[in-house]
């Protein structure tokens, strides 16, 4: 609208009685306006309102936050990583993993058990769930 007015202000003119700002003004607007409803009327409408909305919320979600894996999945996904993971470490770093983070052994028994020290055992544990999570890189939370 404000470009409309500003294109066509050099072009107002009072020279005949009866000619006044608010009048062109109208005219400019009228014009807008027309050619607005012109370019709807040649746009498809969406459907919406209150029916729309209503039919939206009808629609079953397919995929909810509801319905949790089956256990029998998740499990069988977590053995898999297991699995493919497992064979990168020294069976000795992945038993010490494996007692300490899963069994959930203490560290000082996991360590003696193995002969290995403590701080052994925390870094095979951090490096084993490091390989892990990037195995599964975020298909499970």
């Amino acid at each position: 609208m404000f470009r409309a007015v500003a294109a066509g202000l050099p072009a107002f003119r009072r020279d005949r009685p009866g000619d006044t700002f608010r009048g062109w003004l109208r005219g400019i607007t009228r014009s807008v306006l027309l050619r607005h409803a012109e370019q709807a009327a040649r746009q498809p409408q969406a459907a919406g309102g209150t029916a729309a909305l209503q039919g939206l919320h009808a629609v079953a979600d397919g995929a909810t936050d509801d319905d949790p894996d089956p256990p029998a999945e998740v499990g069988a996904l977590y053995r898999r990583g297991l699995d493919l993971v497992r064979g990168e470490f020294e069976p000795r770093t992945w038993q010490a993993f494996w007692e300490h983070a899963v069994d959930g052994r203490p560290v000082a028994d996991v360590a003696a058990a193995h002969g290995l020290s403590p701080a052994a055992v925390r870094q095979a544990k951090y490096r084993a769930l490091l390989r892990l999570r990037a195995e599964f890189a975020g298909l499970v939370e």
